[in-house]
């Protein structure tokens, strides 16, 4: 029976994030919104700093591809989302559930370490200014850039590999995205070695980036404490205090997401940390960055008084 359930299997419907129909209209102009704010935000951080000389900097660069990653994962998402919203049924074909996941996992991974990436250039920065441009030359910063999107095809190679494998007898996905922990409770079979590898590679990801992100601040800490000025102390922590700022909400919702048993939270906990990081990090990454950066500030001035 099982084999043969898996045979009809060429479509899943999606749970939604609500069954209220008079909620579905106002979701939707507000995750239009959301997104909008995302690709304009996102789109404007990479232009601005390809167009911008003094923003050709190896920070610049890494928040740069940071913006990419945000824009792509949130695409990957957001549009289906806000279809189901003005659809009768949430229906997503089987290789369209399988592709949403594969390039969900490819940028939500690449994320991971391109915030470790940039957490190491922080270091670099305050810890060894005199000889940050040799350590973080164009080079050693493309080098980065590859291995974080390396990283994010291969992790996500292996976790899909496993979910193509299964067998499913049911149709109803009970999130509003292929995610793997809602298609792993859809399985004719028990899941749990398969929940034990995604759990083991989703904790190798997470535990190893955050641990690198821990000690460079660490480092980073030690050495502002040792700057005499109050002002230089000011200047070197408001260098990094975006780059935490994004760093907390990432791992934060996404360590709630995977680094527990499946059945450990209730579906609106899950679609609630779901929805943080695949949406409203997305968007709130460039402001963060924006609005807490002089250089950025001046160079969109600079920028506007060109176009107008």
């Amino acid at each position: 029976m099982a084999t043969e359930n898996y045979s009809t299997v060429t479509e899943f419907i999606l749970g939604g994030l609500t069954k209220r129909p008079e909620l579905q209209l106002p979701l939707f102009f507000l995750f239009l919104w959301i997104y909008l704010v995302t690709m304009i935000g996102n789109l404007g951080m990479i232009s601005l700093i390809c167009l911008n000389a003094q923003l050709h900097t190896p920070m610049y660069y890494f928040l740069s591809n940071l913006s990419l990653v945000d824009l792509c994962y949130s695409s990957v998402i957001t549009p289906k989302m806000l279809v189901n919203f003005v659809s009768e049924r949430n229906i997503i074909s089987y290789a369209g559930c399988m592709s949403q996941l594969y390039f969900f996992l490819v940028f939500v991974i690449a994320e991971c370490y391109m915030l470790t990436a940039m957490a190491y250039d922080r270091y670099v920065a305050i810890c060894s200014p005199l000889l940050y441009n040799i350590i973080m030359s164009h080079q050693v910063c493309s080098l980065l850039v590859a291995v974080v999107y390396a990283m994010g095809l291969i992790g996500s190679t292996i976790e899909i590999s496993l979910m193509l494998k299964l067998n499913y007898c049911d149709v109803r996905i009970s999130h509003y995205f292929c995610d793997i922990l809602p298609l792993m409770k859809l399985s004719c079979f028990s899941t749990r070695d398969i929940e034990i590898t995604v759990f083991f590679l989703a904790g190798f990801n997470i535990i190893v980036t955050s641990l690198t992100v821990l000690v460079s601040y660490a480092f980073i800490f030690s050495s502002i404490l040792r700057i005499s000025t109050r002002e230089g102390r000011s200047k070197a922590f408001s260098t990094c205090s975006s780059h935490l700022a994004a760093v907390g909400l990432f791992y934060g919702s996404t360590s709630f997401m995977y680094l527990k048993p499946s059945s450990a939270s209730s579906l609106a906990q899950e679609n609630v940390a779901s929805v943080f990081y695949t949406t409203v990090i997305p968007m709130l990454n460039p402001l963060i960055y924006s609005l807490r950066n002089k250089d950025v500030k001046a160079a969109l001035k600079k920028t506007l008084r060109k176009m107008f």
